[in-house]
């Protein structure tokens, strides 16, 4: 019988989680669902006969989405609370000089958060960055926020409207932060071994906004996470959000990210999120070793994954 996971082991599992499936997503990204290998050969390397995505970029190299989510992972350690203005100097350092980035090379860049990103280089006041329309709600403050769940040791309702403040540095809509909200307490339930994370997510976050507030229905008018949607890999936020939770039914870690990527489009993002909370779910040891083994600019994550397991291991004692 397997030995029970340990918090630092779920810690482990999730970042490096999200890294290899964000890695392992890569070379397919923009392809659709009918271009996308059988599932037995979705590998860091791509069958010889598929026309890859980023095709200067070596295999198990991670993207922009993990390079914000370790810029958040390192914001949180380095202030101890979500600082808008720190993590904004992070995505711009990112932006323009690689932090983060395997090879400090900024090969993919959502349009949302380029956007912020070059409204906050050419000095525009932090909260005039991100657009907040309805048509700004890609999946890029989505993608980077497992990290915050990891960190956060406070209340259901300090993590919830701490996951829409990350998101507000670069993505305005209450969508997107409504739907960060619900993927850090889907992480929680996991990390408290909840039987029935997903509607352990759901309950919470319903018993955090009451019906009639704003919140609630915007909630209930477009995410709709009772009665999703069919699983697509498109850049919208909660397509993202209800794949990867479509995606977890699939099994292993191997098979959820995997189950990810044959959705097509995003894939990149899409297994990052998924790969993130099947990492969690499952632990360090559940990611293929051959992934890891092909996983490029792991000395930049290292350090910071230490650190996350330490806090988390500190505030326990």
């Amino acid at each position: 019988m397997p030995m029970p996971l340990t918090k630092s082991d779920r810690i482990k599992g999730g970042m490096w989680g999200l890294l290899v499936g964000d890695a392992l997503g890569v070379p397919y990204e923009f392809a659709p669902p009918v271009r996308i290998p059988p599932i037995a050969k979705i590998e860091m390397e791509p069958p010889v006969d598929f026309l890859r995505a980023h095709t200067g970029i070596k295999p198990g190299t991670w993207s922009d989405d993990g390079a914000q989510a370790l810029c958040l992972a390192a914001s949180l350690l380095e202030k101890g609370r979500v600082d808008p203005l720190d993590l904004m100097n992070r995505f711009a350092r990112w932006f323009r000089d690689g932090y983060m980035a395997v090879d400090r090379d900024v090969f993919d860049v959502g349009l949302q958060t380029r956007q912020a990103i070059g409204r906050f280089l050419s000095g525009k006041p932090l909260e005039e960055c991100p657009q907040g329309g309805e048509w700004s709600n890609g999946n890029g403050s989505l993608m980077r926020v497992l990290p915050l769940a990891l960190w956060h040791q406070g209340s259901d309702a300090e993590l919830a409207s701490d996951a829409i403040l990350q998101s507000g540095s670069t993505h305005g809509h209450i969508r997107s932060g409504l739907c960060c909200a619900l993927y850090c307490l889907w992480t929680r339930a996991i990390m408290t071994e909840s039987v029935k994370p997903w509607l352990d997510a759901i309950e919470r976050f319903e018993a955090l906004y009451a019906v009639g507030t704003p919140e609630r229905d915007e909630y209930e008018a477009n995410i709709h996470p009772r009665d999703p949607a069919p699983a697509k890999g498109s850049g919208y936020v909660v397509d993202t959000l209800l794949s990867a939770v479509w995606a977890m039914e699939a099994g292993s870690y191997e098979t959820v990210v995997k189950a990810a990527i044959s959705l097509g489009q995003d894939t990149d993002t899409t297994a990052c999120v998924a790969g993130g909370v099947a990492g969690v779910r499952d632990g360090m040891d559940a990611i293929p070793k051959r992934w890891m083994k092909l996983l490029r600019g792991r000395e930049k994550a290292e350090d910071w994954i230490v650190a996350l397991i330490a806090h988390n291991n500190a505030r326990r004692q």
